[in-house]
C-alpha cells in the first residue's frame, strides 16, 4: 500500500492539499511497517487544477491522508482511485503510523471556503 501526505518542509502535514511544498509517498509492508519514503514536488496552484493526482495515481499512491481539501481535489483524486482522509495534522510520520493502526478516520470537512474560483471552477485558486 501508499499514502501519500501532503507536507511543509518541517515534516507536517499542510493545513492546504494545494499549497503544500512537496508530497511524501509512504510505502506500507503487509505488517503495516513504513518501508519507504519517497518525495515528490508540488506544482504551483491548486491541487485539483495540477496533474498530481494522476502523477500519485501512477505510483500506486491509493490513499491520501490530508489536512485541509476542497471538494474539487478530492474528486480529481477520487477518479484517479485515491481516497483522502480529511482533518490530517502533525508529523506526518506519525500521521501515517496511526492512520495504519486505525486511529485516524475521515474527519468529513472539506474546505468550503475553497469550493469556488472566479471563473466558476472548483478548489482554491
Amino acid at each position: 500500500m501508499k499514502i501519500a501526505v501532503p507536507v511543509t518542509s518541517n515534516n507536517q502535514v499542510d493545513d492546504h492539499f494545494g499549497h503544500c511544498e512537496f508530497y511524501s509517498v509512504f510505502s506500507i509492508s503487509a505488517e503495516g511497517e513504513i518501508t519507504k519514503i519517497k518525495t515528490i514536488p508540488s506544482v504551483e496552484g491548486c491541487g485539483c487544477k495540477s496533474n498530481i493526482a494522476g502523477v500519485l495515481a501512477a505510483d500506486g499512491v491509493e490513499i491520501m491522508l490530508a489536512g485541509g481539501i476542497g471538494g474539487g481535489a478530492i474528486n480529481v483524486l477520487a477518479n484517479s482511485g485515491i481516497y483522502v482522509v480529511r482533518g490530517c495534522s502533525g508529523d506526518a510520520n506519525e500521521v501515517v503510523k496511526n492512520f495504519v493502526a486505525g486511529r485516524i478516520t475521515d474527519s468529513g470537512e472539506s474546505c468550503h471556503q475553497h469550493e469556488m474560483h472566479e471563473d466558476g471552477g472548483s478548489c482554491h485558486n
